[in-house]
């Protein structure tokens, strides 16, 4: 079973002129239940079909299986999706020996950056950059498939913040 391993934070700095690839991406969801979401994403000019399990206690880990499909079946699957679509730009931004992807949301997600890095054990060291904020690995407010549903712009946030 293949298994995913990333750490998310929130971006509290500069890390555009670090970055060395930027890439669109929009995408909805077949399923969003924790237990198994199903995404159909189109990132550049492909189409991926992807399936994630549910997520360890600490929130690092999961399972997850994705395929290439052709860019018309992700178009129409995109049309039968649940209500909310995720629209973003991925910048790649490396830091050391690893890679950090750090999404840019548009749309009702207008606002919030997130930097994901993905390891190979959830206790991996890695280089924290100066514009890496606070970790909110284990924070399922933050996941794609809970922003598809309560989007950024329409959290509550405390007066001054």
């Amino acid at each position: 079973m293949a298994q995913e391993i990333e750490r998310k934070f929130l971006v509290a700095g500069s890390f555009r002129e670090h970055a060395t690839k930027q890439t669109r991406i929009v995408q909805g969801y077949l399923s969003s239940v924790p237990e198994r979401t199903v995404r159909v994403r189109i990132k550049g000019d492909k189409g991926f079909l992807t399936i994630k399990g549910i997520g360890n206690a600490s929130g690092a880990a999961r399972y997850e299986w994705e395929q290439e499909i052709p860019i018309a079946d992700t178009e129409q699957l995109l049309a039968i999706c649940e209500p909310g679509v995720i629209d973003k730009v991925r910048f790649l931004v490396p830091a050391g020996p690893h890679t950090f992807e750090v999404d840019e949301f548009h749309g009702e997600n207008e606002g919030l950056t997130v930097a994901e890095v993905e390891l190979g054990a959830e206790d991996e060291k890695f280089d924290r950059p100066a514009w890496l904020g606070t970790e909110v690995t284990g924070d399922t407010r933050y996941f794609n498939s809970m922003l598809m549903k309560t989007p950024y712009t329409r959290w509550e946030r405390p007066a001054g913040a």
